[in-house]
């Protein structure tokens, strides 16, 4: 799995975005070509190494290849990109990330999304920006993508309608639900840049934990004193949260339930831990009215709350979820085996600091045997613990280098 992170902290823009994947590695002869199977002779696209404020970047320029180029309506675009032999990730994304951006330009100017006309965009570069973005990402075998807040800009820009206020109409419609701020002067994120962002990412979150083996420098057309007009990609391998040691961002998801099946909720905590939940408990609690319910509380990771939340949903009766950030400290884990009655079972390892400060028997493993051998399971847990302490899995003792991420 490769994942993705956008910086948009200056701002986001197609070509920014364009030239940011190719500066992470993504071939430019590949979006080329996909560029070409949609708007054959159109649009040529070139790169070349500049510096904003200092900071060095790749630009990607757009240019016409023709001299006359109609505006196209999204019914336009549709028709193009369907038809133009492309891998069907790029289409599919191409597709979304263009009707995303119809819908917002036909709210802001009263039309309907079939007929609306991408003046400012003007088809062929944005066709560029949004095929150019979709298939830099299909090159790079990007999985997961998600997002920081973006920086749109203040003030008034001058548009084919008149004047208009920063953020652009479209812009702001494009934001809903999204995290935004000003960020400085002008017009710092465009329709097309923000059509794709809001519609290929996950998420707006922070950086995620990543083992990171790459970032890419976008640059704007400007070069602005003081503030680099770029757009950065940061891509690498997602690294679970559970190897990350101390101040890992989580959240704790709860709601109030009176009226679930209480035979249910065993099934409801284990499907919340098979989902990624890193725990999830039920506390009684006294409603109003006298009514006796649960709180449900689940944990788990910030960037995991999502999936989460459709599960408690999906699994119980309520009709709301709050959350509050927490934050989670968690000791280094792993496993070893230990001899125990004839067989061998898993021990769970907790350290730090290169030393061991938890051992614990798994518990499944050890009803197992317990049942096998017609022991009573605390004899077997015992006799584990016992094991484990023979083989100096004991507090303050060095970690095993033998341990394993997999109790397998």
């Amino acid at each position: 799995m490769r994942a993705a992170w956008i910086d948009a902290s200056a701002g986001v823009a197609g070509d920014m975005l364009l030239a940011a994947l190719v500066d992470a590695g993504a071939a430019l002869n590949t979006v080329r070509a996909a560029v070409e199977a949609v708007v054959p002779g159109e649009v040529r696209l070139e790169r070349t190494r500049v510096t904003r404020a200092g900071m060095r970047a790749t630009r990607i320029d757009v240019t016409p290849s023709a001299h006359d180029h109609a505006h196209r309506t999204w019914r336009d675009v549709r028709r193009l990109i369907e038809r133009a032999p492309l891998a069907d990730p790029v289409r599919t994304s191409a597709l979304a990330a263009f009707a995303r951006l119809a819908v917002a330009e036909a709210h802001v100017h009263g039309t309907t999304t079939e007929e609306v006309h991408f003046h400012e965009v003007g088809a062929w570069d944005s066709i560029a920006d949004v095929v150019g973005v979709c298939a830099a990402l299909h090159d790079l075998a990007v999985t997961d993508l998600t997002a920081g807040p973006v920086a749109l800009g203040f003030g008034r820009v001058a548009t084919a309608h008149g004047e208009l206020p920063v953020p652009a109409p479209a812009v702001a419609e494009l934001a809903a639900e999204w995290q935004v701020f000003a960020g400085g002067e002008g017009e710092l994120a465009t329709p097309t840049g923000l059509a794709l962002l809001t519609t290929l990412a996950r998420e707006c979150s922070p950086l995620p934990h990543l083992r990171l083996e790459r970032t890419g420098v976008g640059a704007g057309s400007r070069d602005t004193p003081g503030r680099p007009n770029v757009t950065r990609v940061f891509l690498g391998t997602p690294v679970p949260a559970t190897t990350v040691d101390a101040g890992g961002e989580a959240v704790v998801l709860e709601t109030n339930i009176d009226d679930l099946d209480p035979r249910a909720w065993p099934s409801v905590l284990a499907s919340l831990i098979e989902a990624g939940a890193s725990d999830a408990w039920l506390t009684p609690i006294l409603m109003k009215k006298g009514r006796p319910a649960h709180t449900l509380s689940v944990l788990c990771p910030s960037q995991g709350a999502e999936p989460l939340r459709d599960a408690v949903f999906r699994l119980t009766t309520t009709l709301g979820v709050r959350e509050r950030p927490v934050r989670k400290t968690e000791l280094h884990r792993g496993w070893t085996h230990v001899d125990v009655l004839g067989d061998r079972l898993p021990v769970k390892v907790g350290h730090r600091g290169g030393r061991i400060l938890q051992a614990t028997p798994e518990f499944a493993p050890a009803a197992e045997l317990a049942a096998r051998l017609g022991l009573p399971v605390h004899v077997v847990l015992a006799a584990t613990t016992t094991a484990a302490h023979r083989a100096a899995l004991t507090t303050g003792a060095p970690t095993p280098h033998t341990l394993t991420p997999e109790p397998a």
